[in-house]
């Protein structure tokens, strides 16, 4: 890599910044890949350009007075010429504009006034390279072509003529520093596109698990507030006729809620910083009997219609289709004034289809597709499925029906 492209004072591809203080630093926060690479701070790549410019410009404009005899004014006047841009260096950042044109006047002024040719002038390439990787490219090629044809013509006109070999040579070099310049504003660019979209896919990741977090909280805590609520109802409407009913509903209050924190703990692991929390497993299909059961009371009464004779799709399926199913209990004992649930669960071809029926008078209009539907609609559609809310076709209740590829994965 060109001393001026790994030294100089730009604000260089987003790889390549480094931290306040430099130092090592993972390459997967620029690269998006594994390893460590060090990164220069700010001011080393603010100060690498002009250190290196002045060691090489410096030291040879004053071997070059010492070997030529020249006097102490026109020695003082080389020494200064050749320190003036890299010093001018420092600005670049800033103002990357005003800086290029800053170097190609000491630049030209170091050819016309020293009669004897010195090493390259390399601030020019430094300042060319950060004003084009800036942008400044209307500065940069206005200054350096000013200059190089000023160059040109009082070379020409105070002394002896340049070679064309060496006026080619030099013009194609001015010409790769423009192209250097241009290949690094080009990767600069790419790579803030590149980390803009990582960005993006991350806080899009972030959001949907968010949204799965909520999803998952709204089901299981709302499943379970609504039965400990109807339970809870039904012993205090039975504490007096009837003992042992109560005692019946305070202990599915307590298993309920016992199955609720279980859920919620599992829920909450995954954003826990604790890797070792306890996590309880996934609902599946083979606890629709406990759910079935949980939401049935005296005068309610569920049933489950299992007819997969054993058969069961992905986990992902499975859990999709309970928090369905669950969801639709939820909403026919808090909405729906039923006295009745049927749940049915049956492979038809490559789907499993869940149709959950009830004899109540529907949601109530004011409800509307709340976050119970939508939740359902969402589940099923992550798999590719559906889910369709509609009255039965005696109009005696609603239907909960839902489609799922039986071989679907999250």
């Amino acid at each position: 890599m060109p001393p001026w492209e790994a030294g100089s004072g730009w604000n260089g591809p987003p790889w390549a910044r480094g931290r306040a203080d430099g130092g090592w630093a993972d390459a997967a926060d620029g690269m998006g890949g594994g390893g460590r690479r060090f990164r220069a701070s700010a001011r080393f790549r603010l100060l690498a350009p002009v250190v290196i410019s002045l060691l090489v410009q410096v030291p040879a404009a004053i071997g070059i007075a010492i070997v030529t005899h020249a006097g102490w004014g026109q020695g003082l006047l080389q020494v200064l010429l050749a320190a003036a841009g890299p010093v001018a260096l420092l600005g670049a950042r800033r103002w990357p504009g005003v800086t290029v044109a800053v170097v190609a006047a000491a630049a030209l002024a170091d050819v016309v006034l020293v009669p004897v040719a010195g090493p390259p002038y390399i601030a020019l390439a430094f300042a060319i390279v950060i004003a084009v990787a800036h942008g400044a490219v209307a500065w940069a090629v206005s200054a350096v072509a000013t200059g190089w044809v000023a160059a040109v013509v009082l070379v020409s006109v105070w002394g002896e003529p340049w070679h064309p070999v060496r006026v080619a040579f030099t013009t194609l070099a001015l010409a790769a520093c423009f192209g250097i310049g241009a290949f690094v504003r080009t990767r600069d660019e790419r790579m803030r596109h590149y980390r803009a979209e990582a960005l993006q896919r991350r806080r899009t990741a972030e959001e949907r698990e968010r949204v799965r977090i909520a999803r998952e909280l709204h089901d299981v805590i709302g499943h379970a507030l609504s039965q400990i609520n109807v339970q809870a109802s039904v012993g205090l409407h039975l504490m007096d006729r009837d003992a042992e009913q109560a005692r019946t509903a305070l202990a599915n209050i307590k298993q309920t809620s016992k199955t609720a924190l279980e859920e919620v703990r599992s829920v909450l692991g995954a954003i826990r910083s604790d890797a070792d929390a306890p996590l309880s497993p996934q609902a599946e299909l083979a606890e629709l009997p406990r759910l079935v059961a949980g939401v049935a009371t005296a005068e309610f009464a569920a049933t489950l219609d299992d007819r997969l004779g054993g058969d069961a799709p992905g986990r992902a399926v499975q859990f999709a289709a309970y928090r369905i199913i669950q969801e639709a209990l939820t909403n026919i004992v808090r909405h729906a004034r039923a006295t009745r649930a049927i749940v049915t669960v049956e492979r038809v071809g490559d789907e499993l289809r869940l149709e959950v029926d009830d004899d109540g008078s529907g949601l109530p209009a004011a409800s509307g597709e709340g976050s119970g539907i939508l939740g359902m609609r969402e589940r099923a559609a992550l798999l590719g499925g559906t889910v369709e809310v509609a009255p039965l076709p005696d109009g005696r209740g609603t239907r909960v029906e839902a489609h799922l590829p039986w071989r679907a994965t999250p």
